[in-house]
């Protein structure tokens, strides 16, 4: 087993890091770690509110055993008995804190605090694999360990439905329009309940400066130790919805060979099949779950589809508008393969290729 830390262990992400690592075959859980205010507490009592209620957001409830651990505080905790470390804590703590980490252990992050460094892959497990060996370029700062994060939430299933297109039929432009869960945006000064009942609020900052950046990376080619980002016209719209969990994306694509909606679909569904041959515990049978229905895919029917791990697609079609133009929906669990979960087929991912070791 390896020993896991988790930081910001008391947030939503961080307790879909319990969730996903409590009965995992391969990480144990040993450390949790949260701001000042929770350090010293044990974990069930860091989870009370001031009024004695508990703030516990996920489906799914803490073991005894992890309840009962002592929370730390995560700028002071040290590394002793820990093999990897994951956090969900937010960019700007994550700029000071993991490279603390980093410099002695493996750190896998759902911030985007070091998304955009160079020597740095923005990962998603099955759709740029190979980008992993950057980690190797991260031993000029001095680290014995490694920053990893996943892509923002949003950019995972634009990134994962866009790879095989890319691979069969090549990409020229890319427009998208999501429609995203209010839990992207947090519990704690997130979206208010007046604000987006009755509503659709336009615009997220910094969201599709985001997506767009981040989708040419992950899609781009790693040759002698550099990121190429792909050669792509992008352009994004990002609104939220009334809607609990799971993005919702419209995507329009011009692509450099022509394509019928069968190929593509054809090209999504063989694609899709080749991660259940990795061996990654967390790994869905199928990463692209491709359907007929053109009423699907629904957030509140389709988000849990293989627990949450799957990228949904439907309606795939000819955007005549476009030259060699394909349109369909895509769906992904934002907090599941979009944060935490995905997070910890990463590190499913580095424990294969031995970047993560017991000590």
């Amino acid at each position: 087993m390896y020993k896991a830390a988790i930081l910001g262990a008391t947030g939503v992400v961080g307790q879909e890091f319990i969730l996903a690592l409590q009965n995992h075959p391969w990480f144990s859980i040993t450390r949790l770690a949260a701001s000042e205010r929770s350090a010293g507490k044990l974990y069930h009592e860091a989870l009370q509110d001031k009024n004695g209620s508990t703030r516990w957001y996920c489906a799914g409830a803490p073991n005894k055993n992890i309840q009962n651990m002592l929370v730390e505080d995560a700028s002071k905790m040290d590394m002793s008995n820990i093999d990897v470390v994951f956090t969900a804590v937010e960019s700007e703590e994550a700029k000071h804190l993991e490279p603390r980490f980093a410099a002695h252990k493996p750190v896998i992050t759902t911030a985007s605090a070091f998304r955009y460094e160079e020597d740095v892959p923005i990962m998603i497990p099955g759709i740029n694999s190979a980008h992993s060996a950057l980690i190797k370029k991260q031993r000029d700062r001095g680290w014995k360990g490694f920053i990893v994060p996943g892509p923002n939430c949003t950019t995972v299933g634009l990134a994962a439905s866009l790879k095989p297109i890319q691979d069969s039929f090549g990409l020229n432009q890319v427009i998208m329009t999501s429609m995203q869960a209010v839990s992207g945006a947090g519990r704690d000064g997130g979206v208010l309940a007046l604000d987006i009942t009755d509503n659709v609020i336009p615009y997220i900052p910094r969201e599709e400066e985001k997506v767009q950046r981040e989708t040419k990376k992950i899609l781009g080619t790693l040759t002698d130790g550099h990121i190429t980002p792909l050669d792509l016209a992008i352009s994004c719209i990002c609104t939220r919805v009334n809607v609990r969990d799971a993005h919702l994306e419209m995507v329009f694509v011009s692509t450099k060979k022509p394509c019928t909606p069968d190929e593509v679909k054809r090209a999504m569904i063989e694609y899709g099949r080749r991660i259940s041959d990795q061996g990654w515990p967390s790994a869905p049978k199928e990463l692209i779950v491709v359907l007929d229905d053109p009423f699907r895919p629904q957030p509140r029917v389709d988000r849990d589809t293989y627990d949450g791990m799957a990228v949904v697609v439907g309606r795939i079609e000819q955007a005549t508008a476009l030259e060699n133009g394909i349109k369909y929906v895509v769906l992904s669990h934002n907090l599941k393969l979009g944060a935490a979960k995905g997070a910890v087929l990463i590190g499913e991912q580095l424990v294969k290729e031995g970047y993560i070791k017991e000590s």
